[in-house]
């Protein structure tokens, strides 16, 4: 049986091996539904897929690959006025570069990414930008900013765990003298 499966079906396909921890068979079938959606045109379905390929391969172990595939996708997001998915895919780099151990290029892109998420009214999304911000802020000595990122996270959360609670209790005095002292 030589089927030739559509790019939707090709991504249907990686979706299900991702979920199943399957990430290089995931990345490859999101390869070819990026190709599919490339050769039909459709340049947002190949820039979705492309970024869906970049989450994958950096589940894989393969960093360099994953910044490789999200590349310049925030473009094509950016160019059809979708601020939620170009948000998503500056994300996706930064995650990318934090795991080759380029910590100020992924502040960057995660300041990018907060921004447009922010912009496209993704609070869950920005909130998790936000931590991710706040923990490459505290491994690289940015103590301070760690705790406004953490403050922004914990504001961005519909609904905050106990844990979250406790933190942003935590979080109010060493803040509030910091403003003060502004």
């Amino acid at each position: 049986m030589n089927e030739t499966l559509t790019p939707q079906q090709l991504d249907k396909e990686g979706q299900t091996a991702f979920r199943a921890g399957r990430y290089s068979e995931a990345a490859a079938a999101f390869e070819r539904a990026a190709a599919g959606f490339t050769s039909a045109g459709d340049v947002l379905g190949a820039a979705e897929s492309a970024n869906n390929r970049s989450v994958a391969l950096l589940k894989a172990g393969d960093a360099a690959g994953a910044l490789q595939a999200a590349t310049g996708t925030e473009t094509v997001f950016a160019a059809a006025g979708d601020s939620k998915r170009q948000g998503i895919a500056c994300a996706n780099q930064a995650a990318a570069l934090e795991a080759l151990n380029r910590p100020e290029e992924a502040l960057e892109w995660y300041g990018h990414s907060s921004e447009l998420l922010k912009q496209a009214g993704e609070k869950e999304f920005r909130a998790i930008v936000l931590e991710s911000i706040t923990n490459l802020q505290l491994r690289t000595g940015k103590q301070l900013q760690a705790l406004a990122s953490m403050d922004a996270a914990l504001e961005n959360k519909p609904r905050l765990s106990f844990k979250d609670r406790l933190l942003k209790k935590l979080l109010k005095t060493p803040l509030d003298m910091l403003r003060r002292k502004e």
